[in-house]
C-alpha cells in the first residue's frame, strides 16, 4: 500500500484519516496543503474518479475568506494557485482516491492488499 494524506493539521476529517492507518499499524505519506500544494500531474490522478467541481470546497473557509461564491473563475486553476480551496482529506492509495472520511473504503484497500 502507499498511502498518501492530503490534508491540513486543523481539519478534523484530515486528523480522523491519520488515526485510522496509524491504529492499523500502516505507513502513510502526509501532505499538508498548507505548505505544499497538489501538483498538476497529481490532480490529473485525482480527477479520474472525482470531477474537479466535486474537490472545491464551497463551505470552507478560504473560498469565503477569497469571496470566491462572488466571482467567476476556472476552478482547476484555482485548486493549483491555493491548495486550501480543496475538500479534506484527500486519501490516495496508487491510483484510488477518496475525499472525506471514509473508512469502510480504507477498511477495503487493507483487506485486498
Amino acid at each position: 500500500m502507499n498511502i498518501q494524506i492530503f490534508g491540513t493539521k486543523k481539519c478534523n476529517g484530515t486528523k480522523k484519516a491519520e488515526r485510522f492507518f496509524k491504529e492499523r499499524g500502516i505507513k502513510f505519506h502526509y501532505r499538508d496543503l498548507s505548505e505544499k500544494g497538489i501538483s498538476p500531474g497529481e490532480l490529473e490522478n485525482i480527477k479520474r474518479v472525482f470531477s474537479i467541481d466535486e474537490l472545491l470546497d464551497k463551505e470552507g473557509r478560504q473560498f469565503k475568506k477569497r469571496n470566491l461564491q462572488y466571482m467567476k473563475y476556472n476552478v482547476e486553476a484555482e485548486l493549483l494557485e491555493d491548495a486550501l480551496l480543496f475538500k479534506t482529506p484527500l486519501v490516495r492509495n496508487g491510483n484510488q482516491v477518496t475525499l472525506g472520511v471514509e473508512e469502510q473504503i480504507w477498511k477495503e484497500w487493507i483487506t485486498n492488499d
